[in-house]
């Protein structure tokens, strides 16, 4: 039986991670409160071939918990594909199925019926409290369509700025779980562009929407923003976001994002000496220290350091279909900076310094990074040397040589330009100026005035009078 109000259905990730994380499940959960924690215990489930079974056995018991039936449903389903039939976890529990969509359609139309009540009284702040009631019960059950509706519909309510900031905060909540990234990053700027109330609370709702931000602009690829967002969340948000992010995500997403889109000295800057995410970096020590190595220029140490944690967040909610282009990025550019004060480089050192656990040659990756620009240099296969791009500076001093004459023909050919306007009596004056101008200006003083201007020829009014 279906529930009144099922959530969309979840796509089960192609991707199987064969290694054990680092982390424990109960301590990982621990961090989230909310749908959140269901939505990482199922991705752990469908995705770990370790963790499977304990993790849907938890997604199960999470889903019993709440009102969503759909998610139940897909978690049962899920967990039975690694159990045996007969195993009491894989069997679904029609009862509470029943009974739960029962209680749920119940609620629903009470509140509806509420609503309705509250529209015939004309009574603004009862009317946005309805929806934000609606909107909370939607989204409880999973149907986050329609609670998306119902946190729309207060706008119209809202009397306050803490009324219209509560509601996008809620909007970008459903917005998250929904992947609606867009729809995020517009509520965001909508709260930003409110009048600032000075309290803690306001501190503590930027300090939301920017890890909000920093989180849509993760998903979107755009890591250096990404990074200047989660790099400028305050550490007053602690716990207080569990429901959409912890305080060491925020750690792990800002370090790897600034580690992917800024140079060392950026890194130095923005990261490490940066005392407000210093806090969150204390959570993850980690991504310090890759950080700090890759600022030291032993990118070797970086590198480990990342692959070791490669695991972890493969099974990441939100880093998951970020983790590949991330590690290339920070690779790609621990290669570039490796080069840079050589000019030939020998292809077995460069194997020893970026070996990876693919087992693919470096010069299939170099190869791609020279096709891409991203690496100005050439191999020499014979003598297995990479050769950094070296400048001609013949052809150089000749390039300069060429601008510099077209800049003077350019030059002179307006010079002449001017003098035989001048000869042609052609020279347009502004009224008050005496006399024919007898130097060569630039191309910019053909025409020096504007207004009430008289053309002059051989030193008399033209017959045709002024113009």
């Amino acid at each position: 039986m279906e529930s009144a109000a099922p959530s969309p259905p979840t796509t089960v990730p192609s991707i199987k991670v064969t290694g054990t994380p680092k982390f424990d499940i109960e301590s990982y959960l621990a961090n989230y409160t909310g749908k959140t924690r269901f939505d990482r215990l199922f991705l752990i489930g469908t995705c770990s071939t370790v963790l499977a079974v304990d993790a849907l056995k938890a997604a199960v018991s999470e889903a019993l918990s709440g009102n969503d039936v759909g998610r139940y449903e897909e978690a049962v389903q899920a967990l039975r594909l690694h159990l045996v039939s007969s195993d009491p976890h894989a069997v679904l529990d029609r009862a509470w199925i029943d009974q739960k969509s029962k209680t749920t359609k119940a609620e629903t139309d009470r509140l509806e019926r509420e609503l309705k009540g509250y529209k015939n009284n004309m009574i603004k702040e009862s009317i946005r409290m309805g929806n934000e009631e609606l909107g909370t019960h939607y989204h409880n059950i999973g149907d986050l369509a329609s609670a998306a509706k119902a946190y729309t519909r207060m706008r119209d309510y809202c009397t306050t700025t803490a009324n219209i900031a509560s509601m996008c905060l809620r909007l970008i909540h459903v917005s998250i779980d929904r992947g609606d990234w867009l729809a995020v990053q517009s509520n965001v700027f909508k709260v930003r562009n409110l009048r600032p109330v000075k309290n803690e609370d306001w501190e503590r709702l930027q300090s939301k929407v920017t890890a909000a931000m920093g989180l849509s602009q993760l998903e979107t690829e755009a890591y250096r923003d990404a990074a200047n967002s989660f790099l400028s969340v305050d550490p007053a948000i602690t716990d207080t976001y569990n429901e959409v992010i912890s305080s060491n995500d925020i750690a792990v997403y800002g370090g790897l994002c600034a580690l992917a889109s800024m140079d060392r000295e950026e890194l130095q800057r923005h990261v490490l000496d940066n005392q407000t995410f210093r806090s969150f970096l204390e959570l993850e020590p980690h991504i310090r220290r890759a950080i700090s190595f890759f600022c030291a220029s032993k990118y070797t140490q970086c590198l480990e350091i990342l692959e070791a944690y490669r695991t972890d967040y493969l099974l990441d909610l939100h880093l998951q279909q970020q983790v590949s282009n991330l590690y290339r990025r920070v690779r790609s550019k621990s290669i570039v900076q490796y080069l840079a004060p050589f000019s030939r480089v020998t292809l077995d050192s460069m194997s020893q310094a970026f070996a990876t656990s693919l087992q693919r040659p470096i010069e299939d990756e170099l190869i791609e990074m020279i096709e891409s620009g991203t690496l100005q240099a050439k191999i020499d296969l014979e003598n297995q040397v990479l050769v950094s791009g070296e400048k001609n500076l013949r052809t150089e001093v000749h390039q300069e040589a060429q601008d510099m004459m077209k800049a003077f023909t350019r030059e002179a050919h307006l010079r002449l330009l001017r003098m035989n306007v001048l000869n042609a009596g052609l020279e347009v004056k502004a009224p008050g100026k005496q006399g024919g101008a007898n130097h060569f200006g630039g191309a910019g003083d053909l025409f020096s005035g504007h207004g009430g201007r008289q053309l002059r020829a051989g030193g008399r009014q033209a017959a045709g009078g002024p113009f």
